[in-house]
């Protein structure tokens, strides 16, 4: 059964692919960004191959935006069966003590209060209908620390609790709850980490072949597609070279 999936952070990256394998398994696709004309392309790409696609441009920070689009859905699309969190970021690398508190509240917001935000918005529909799927992406680095990854560590550490709770929380219910924890993948996260800076993004991926957003959204898409029975609870994808947040091999 063709599925209605609301995909949050959906241009670049990770969201990207995520929207692409779900509208080649046929699904309905909402997306949000805060990037109109960048939403508008990826929605003439897909519409082209036939695929349905409703755009949402707003920030998942901003609670009371998400709040207008989600409950303004028409009514053929309110029924989301897919909810993938996927918006987020890290900025900066600098020891604790010396952190920027912008990039603080910027990561804090983002990565964890807009997960709760979508949440909070989409999951008492599905728990109305016994039927859903979240799919939260966190990263490795909610397992573990590493140097310089502070305040990102501790947002996804919480993905890795919300997920968990929230699990719980539907245990009763027919709704399943997925959290995917990548490793090294090769998108525009370093960039936007180091604030634009390209040569020191690239030196992230030297040494190594990373993932791609495509391997996270194959995750995303069996996740989604498995039986129904079948809860797949949390998943750590990482390249062959690297065995966790911290420990990478390089050649």
């Amino acid at each position: 059964m063709n599925k209605v999936v609301l995909i949050t952070g959906a241009t670049s990256g990770i969201g990207i692919a995520c929207a692409r394998k779900f509208a080649a398994n046929g699904d309905k696709l909402i997306l949000t960004g805060r990037n109109e004309q960048r939403l508008t392309e990826i929605q003439k790409e897909l519409e082209n191959k036939g695929t349905q696609v409703l755009t949402l441009v707003f920030d998942v920070r901003d609670s009371d935006a998400a709040k207008k689009y989600i409950s303004g859905l028409p009514a053929d699309w309110q029924a989301i069966d897919v909810l993938v969190n996927n918006a987020g970021l890290a900025l900066g690398l600098e020891p604790e003590y010396e952190g920027n508190p912008d990039d603080w509240e910027t990561m804090i917001d983002t990565n964890i209060k807009g997960v709760l935000t979508m949440t909070r918005l989409v999951v008492p529909g599905m728990v109305k209908r016994n039927r859903g799927h979240i799919i939260n992406v966190g990263s490795v680095a909610g397992d573990a620390a590493y140097a310089g990854g502070n305040v990102y560590c501790a947002t996804k550490a919480a993905v890795k609790v919300l997920s968990d709770g929230l699990r719980i929380d539907v245990a009763n219910t027919a709704i399943r709850v997925t959290n995917l924890k990548p490793g090294l993948v090769e998108t525009n996260f370093s960039n936007t980490r180091f604030h634009g800076d390209a040569v020191r993004a690239a030196n992230v991926y030297k040494g190594i072949k990373p993932l791609t957003g495509d391997d996270i959204a194959d995750v995303a898409v069996y996740a989604a597609n498995a039986p129904e029975h079948v809860q797949i609870a949390e998943v750590l994808i990482l390249a062959t070279h690297q065995a966790s947040g911290s420990v990478i091999v390089r050649k």
